[in-house]
Order: structure tokens, then sequence, then C-alpha cells
């Protein structure tokens, strides 16, 4: 199965656009706690990105694959930091972490390209 991940990030797009309408107080709050979890402080932007893909691939989140590898990309990840992420998801979720892997290796090889 190969995922279009940027039609995919358009169209989750509408709906988390409909659930910022639905529930702003929360969404609010949710962006504000991603935005102070982001601050570069003792680690910077990319290297907390790039945990957050980590995680994405280690809980089995597509939609937070797409959006991690989007906004590491953003924040200058290179290939091979991308790659070195994913081995240490891997180590630490095992085949599962294999399969979801994989997955960031097909949404860089598209995400890159925009």
């Amino acid at each position: 199965m190969k995922t279009n991940w940027p039609e995919m990030m358009k169209e989750l797009g509408v709906s988390l656009k409909d659930l910022r309408g639905g529930a702003p107080d929360v969404m609010k709050g949710f962006s504000a706690m991603a935005q102070a979890a982001l601050a570069p402080k003792a680690l910077d932007t990319k290297t907390k990105e790039l945990i957050s893909l980590a995680i994405a691939v280690a809980i089995r989140c597509d939609d937070c694959i797409a959006f991690h590898t989007k906004a590491a990309i953003e924040q200058g990840a290179s290939k091979d930091e991308i790659m070195e992420t994913l081995g240490m998801a891997i180590y630490m979720g095992a085949g599962p972490s294999v399969m979801y892997s994989a997955h960031v290796a097909e949404a860089y090889s598209q995400l890159k390209k925009d």
C-alpha cells in the first residue's frame, strides 16, 4: 500500500480545521503545549521534531508521521538524520517500528519534493 503523504496531510487539514472550530479552547491549549514543547532550549527544535518522529513510529501514528516528517524537513533534518532517528525508533519498538519506519522513508521521499 502506497500512501500519498502530501494528499493525506491536505485532507487531514480540513478535519483539523473543523476540530479547531468545534473545540477551540482545547485546540488552543494543545497548540500552546506544542509551542512550549518545541521551543528551543537545551534541545533545538530540529532535535525535538526528530524525537517526535521516533515517537510517532513507536506508537504507530501515520498522521503523526506525516506531520513530524514534514516538520523535521522544515527544520533542516537531513535524510541521514531521519534514518538515524528511525534506527532508534526500531531499537525501542522492534518489528512494528520497522514497518512504520518504512512509512517515514516513503513520506520523506514525497514530502522532500515539496
